[in-house]
């Protein structure tokens, strides 16, 4: 299939979604261009399979009600410096929220959603 990874240099990813239907379909794109996917459904769940699994990419939500995903990303950098931060957002509240964290010398990539699933196939290749 075109644009497949072959297994043997299958990324990890770990997409972190307090909205199931967006975290479960994330898992099918991602998981159907070869890539391993884990998904979960807040930031809490996130570091914890981080500890355990060691993804090379967090796609996070930023806005999640037990911990935003600005807070869950540098947690996980923090144990996983090398692993790319990519966060999703459809909110407004997302500015603040990152300026915050670029204050405190935290630099992540961002997407505004929605987002078609050809252009972030497309920022998650670019690595």
């Amino acid at each position: 299939m075109p644009g497949q990874i072959p297994p043997a240099a299958r990324p990890r990813v770990l997409v972190a979604d307090d909205e199931p239907v967006i975290a479960d379909t994330l898992k099918i794109i991602l998981g159907q261009k070869g890539y391993e996917v884990l998904a979960v459904y807040c930031g809490r769940e996130a570091i914890e399979v981080a500890e355990t699994w060691r993804p090379d990419l967090l796609l996070a939500d930023v806005v999640m009600p037990d911990m935003s995903g600005i807070e869950a990303a540098i947690r996980i950098r923090a144990f996983l410096p090398h692993c790319r931060i990519l966060l999703l957002s459809g909110q407004a509240a997302t500015t603040d929220l990152m300026h915050d964290a670029r204050q405190d010398g935290h630099q992540f990539e961002i997407i505004l959603k929605p987002i078609h699933p050809t252009q972030l196939l497309e920022r998650i290749a670019r690595g």
